[in-house]
């Protein structure tokens, strides 16, 4: 279950900065301070599920998310991911429909609730924050249609090659270059769409080709411009 903690004040939040709300007055973040609450969850918990409805949006204070979609034969499908900063149930919520997807935990993660009414009074007042909500929801447009031509057209090596370099720059690396999100390799093959032995097949070739060294659930890109190429990615 998730656990109620003491809200993290949103002036010495450090995943504000990253977030939409880090234009914010001094005297907004005192609203939104006053009118959110602050929930713990555990690793591989559900936030929300895909059909419910929605009055507020999540925060991320501290962790990663991932959301899926459950397709026809029951599989699972990575549609995207929130770190710190990052704000999710937003679309659902400014376009009055049911969650298109339902989010889980992949680490233990610390979420911020802000309600429906708090939102659209920052909207209403703040167009910088208008004009980033805009920004966002257009992205996420993008990315969607960009997810579904790549699933329609391009081979599982391509696409398991994009999905280590969108691992990559999403989550980032450390000193190691270490990709900082473990997942599990059906997850994997969640995010590209494919079986979970075709990933573990290809993972251990991109290891074979020198692409890529894998130790557990973590993956290190070794050779970038090798595998962007495998991914056919061209500026």
């Amino acid at each position: 279950m998730k656990k109620r903690v003491e809200p993290t004040h949103c002036d010495t939040c450090g995943a504000r900065e990253k977030s939409v709300f880090c234009s914010l007055s001094p005297d907004e973040i005192s609203d939104v301070d006053a009118s959110k609450s602050c929930n713990f969850y555990a690793k591989g918990q559900v936030i929300f599920h895909e059909g419910n409805r929605i009055n507020g949006i999540y925060c991320v204070s501290k962790g990663k998310i991932k959301l899926f979609q459950i397709g026809n034969e029951g599989k699972e499908q990575i549609i995207r991911f929130a770190k710190e900063g990052d704000i999710i149930g937003y679309r659902a919520l400014l376009s009055e429909e049911p969650l298109s997807a339902s989010a889980a935990t992949l680490e233990e993660t610390s979420l911020c609730f802000i309600p429906k009414s708090q939102l659209l009074k920052l909207i209403a007042n703040n167009p910088n924050f208008n004009f980033k909500m805009l920004k966002l929801l257009s992205h996420e447009l993008g990315e969607a249609a960009k997810v579904i031509t790549e699933l329609a057209q391009k081979p599982v090596r391509e696409r398991l090659a994009e999905t280590l370099l969108i691992l990559r720059q999403t989550f980032e690396t450390d000193e190691n270059q270490v990709i900082q999100v473990k997942l599990s390799r059906e997850e994997i093959a969640n995010i590209v769409g494919t079986a979970t032995e075709s990933v573990i097949r290809l993972l251990s070739d991109f290891k074979k080709e020198k692409l890529i060294e894998v130790e557990g659930r973590s993956i290190k890109i070794v050779n970038i411009p090798a595998l962007t190429r495998v991914a056919n990615i061209f500026e």
